[in-house]
């Protein structure tokens, strides 16, 4: 047992990531109580709109679409650390500024609106930064357990913070919770100020036109192994993954539940989510196309379930399956991009695949926002299953039709036949029919 949970935590034992995850730990505990006040608060200016509440999201993640790919150029140009320093100070300028606003009772509709769009642009500089300073800190050989680690502090997150943002907002309200989260970044801030620069894994700092966008891009075009896990997490992050849109409405509207009810549900969805991070945590190296494939498709299958859900109960214990593909499948598909990307690219790509992952959420939130209203809250949860569903299966029949599938005869039988992924050789024993693609 002890051997396993080493293995489980052993990125733990460098120093640097042991800072990084500390401090992520508790800024991101503060992130899920403002995202659950912000959402609460929203619903509160607009008379329980969903429309409102898509916008809402659609402005967060709107900069995603404009400025990640600069936001990879940045990581691969210039020191991660020093972005990532700057980075929490502008997100904790945005807490302050929800806080003080709700506090004062000057709150109003556009102002988180506009505060949410300040905040997406301040993440659209620190999501490639981040995903790619955790190689530096651990090196390629821990690269897969660090990415299952931050996944899991993630979602340990959204289990703590949810719930102590129910609880707070009974009590407190949302102002305080959003000041609340303004004095979590400091922990980050800390954390990334005592590394030691000289034990990160560092690659030459490029300077000039040597980080250019485009070069990302085409880097990515020409690597199919690349591309289908960014266009799988397209669909779902784009009509799959708005749960927190669409689990504020199920909460009020389908099952008429409070504040608290509706941490409780953001809470079990982070507990299989959790789960599934530590899952991935003991992969040791890269994961197929196939890992991809069917944890997209668990995905959809339970989140159609949730959608359907007949008590607010069966939607608790739903959600805890739903969340753990849900994480699950993001792991397999970070982990399959990260592990197979050139160092030199590694921040343009990842940028790359957060502006495919999140940056479709600006079109397709207030879409569902609107569905959700006009078809009932139900509707933002099986439009994403159903998607996903399809996503997997159109993914697996493009594969299956792009594999080249050669036989070679062996001079003596073989017990069994052989399939090689990597070369796409069947082996049958001779004497067997010859087969083409």
């Amino acid at each position: 047992m002890s051997g396993s949970l080493a293995r489980t935590f052993r990125s733990l034992h460098v120093r640097n990531y042991r800072l990084f995850a500390t401090g992520q730990v508790v800024s991101l505990v503060g992130n899920w109580m403002q995202f659950t006040a912000q959402d609460w608060t929203v619903l509160h200016l607009s008379n329980n709109s969903g429309s409102a509440l898509g916008w809402v999201t659609a402005l967060q993640f709107l900069p995603v679409v404009l400025l990640t790919l600069y936001g990879g150029k940045l990581a691969d140009r210039y020191d991660k650390r020093t972005l990532l320093l700057c980075t929490n100070v502008g997100a904790g300028l945005v807490a302050a500024s929800l806080g003080l606003l709700t506090v004062t009772g000057q709150i109003q509709l556009w102002h988180v609106f506009v505060l949410s769009a300040c905040l997406g642009t301040v993440n659209a500089i620190d999501n490639p930064a981040r995903q790619a300073f955790v190689s530096e800190m651990v090196g390629p050989d821990l690269l897969p357990n660090a990415i299952s680690l931050n996944g899991a502090i993630f979602n340990a997150a959204r289990i703590i913070g949810p719930a102590v943002a129910g609880v707070a907002l009974s009590l407190i309200g949302t102002g305080p919770v959003f000041l609340l989260n303004c004095v979590t970044y400091a922990a980050t801030f800390v954390a990334l100020t005592l590394m030691d620069p000289a034990d990160l894994h560092r690659s030459v700092v490029r300077r000039g036109r040597d980080a250019r966008i485009v070069d990302g891009v085409r880097y990515a075009t020409r690597r199919p192994d690349l591309l289908l896990p960014m266009a799988v997490m397209l669909v779902i992050g784009a009509l799959g993954f708005n749960f927190q849109l669409t689990l504020a409405l199920v909460s009020k509207t389908v099952f008429h539940r409070g504040a608290a009810s509706f941490g409780l549900l953001t809470t079990m969805l982070a507990v299989g989510a959790l789960a599934g991070a530590l899952a991935s945590s003991r992969r040791a190296g890269r994961p197929s196309a196939y890992t991809v494939i069917v944890a997209a498709f668990g995905f959809g299958v339970f989140e159609t379930l949730a959608a359907f859900a007949p008590s607010y109960v069966a939607e608790a214990g739903l959600l805890v399956l739903t969340g753990f593909f849900m994480i699950f499948l993001a792991q397999a598909a970070n982990q399959r991009i990260q592990l197979g990307v050139g160092e030199a690219y590694r921040g343009r790509v990842m940028a790359l695949y957060v502006l495919v992952f999140q940056g479709s959420t600006p079109v397709f939130a207030p879409l569902l926002g609107w569905l959700a209203q006009h078809l009932g809250a139900r509707s933002s949860l099986w439009i994403g299953g159903v998607a996903s569903i399809l996503a997997a299966g159109a993914v697996l029949a493009y594969r299956s039709y792009r594999r080249d599938v050669r036989v070679r005869v062996h001079a003596r039988p073989r017990p069994h036949v052989h399939l090689v992924e990597s070369a796409g050789d069947l082996r049958i024993p001779a004497g067997r029919a010859r087969i083409a693609r």
